[in-house]
């Protein structure tokens, strides 16, 4: 297995384009289809996938690929925490990497590129809105790069016959 380091030489972050949206679709279907990181039961089209990603970006909001030798290996994006105007200042981001490309630093350099985006564009405050609370791997990434546990809203989701948490974190921007 390559090291962290070296699959990151080889990796660029950008913002998601039409044409990355497929590969973006089929990394998250395997999400929805087999995991309890996302509460989303049907996969959704590349066509909503791509409706999202331009509502996102509409709103001056980051949505970003990483690319591995020109390949999308991941994805991430920020999004309005709620849609009530007192929250104007407060993103919620979301992070998918391809299953055979965990452990490589990848989810890494996503969040690293939404969270200097976000601060970029006058954000002050970041929730993750973790899936399952035993998604440990999310909860430690999010926590490398500055969030702290703010709560878990217990069974809050139902997914593959079972009762779902949801872990929240917080991290300021500014």
């Amino acid at each position: 297995m390559p090291s962290p380091t070296l699959a990151l030489a080889a990796l660029d972050i950008a913002d998601a384009e039409p044409h990355h949206m497929a590969r973006v679709q089929a990394i998250y279907s395997h999400y929805v289809q087999h995991d309890l990181c996302s509460f989303e039961e049907e996969v959704p089209p590349v066509a909503q996938m791509q409706a999202r990603r331009i509502d996102v970006q509409e709103r001056g909001l980051p949505y970003l690929v990483a690319l591995k030798d020109g390949e999308v290996a991941g994805y991430a994006y920020a999004g309005p925490y709620r849609a009530r105007s007192a929250y104007r200042h407060t993103v919620e981001d979301s992070i998918y990497v391809a299953p055979d490309m965990h452990g490589h630093g990848i989810g890494t350099a996503l969040l690293q590129a939404v969270i200097h985006r976000c601060t970029e564009a006058g954000f002050t405050q970041m929730v993750a809105c973790i899936g399952h609370s035993g998604n440990a791997g999310s909860q430690r990434l999010h926590a490398s790069l500055g969030f702290e546990s703010v709560g878990v809203l217990r069974h809050v989701g139902f997914k593959f016959g079972q009762l779902v948490d949801t872990v929240l974190m917080q991290r300021a921007l500014r």
